[in-house]
């Protein structure tokens, strides 16, 4: 592994480790933060959401944290309130290992930005 890819690694751990201890229960992957950034970029609160509604919220969470490099833009809210997003930029080929990683690293981003989160400079994660 690059020094770059353990950092990533080091810091997305940080990453569900404050999540666990605001939310009290720890995302289980990847899928599970962007269901969060999902339903916080939506506004609406936690709510019960259909299996659609939650893919929904899934996409709306890659736009928003693909929005950072550029790949799409916000078109604004639907009548229900609903963002949506449109390409304007086409992404990159990336094997499955590279397009986790670079979700990883714009969801970092993300809490960065959105909630000023940055991962700590030592810590001791069990």
């Amino acid at each position: 592994m690059f020094k770059r890819d353990l950092e990533l690694d080091k810091n997305w751990q940080l990453l569900l480790a404050e999540v666990e201890r605001m939310l009290g229960q720890k995302p289980k992957d990847l899928n599970g933060l962007l269901f969060l950034v999902g339903v916080q970029e939506l506004g609406k609160g936690y709510q019960l959401f259909t299996k659609e509604q939650k893919q929904d919220l899934m996409h709306i969470a890659i736009c928003k944290v693909l929005s950072y490099s550029g790949y799409y833009e916000l078109e604004g809210l639907d009548a229900d309130g609903w963002p949506h997003w449109k390409m304007i930029k086409k992404m990159p080929r990336f094997d499955l290992f590279e397009q986790e990683k670079l979700l990883k690293m714009h969801v970092l981003e993300y809490f960065e930005k959105e909630f000023e989160w940055t991962p700590p400079r030592e810590s001791s994660i069990s």
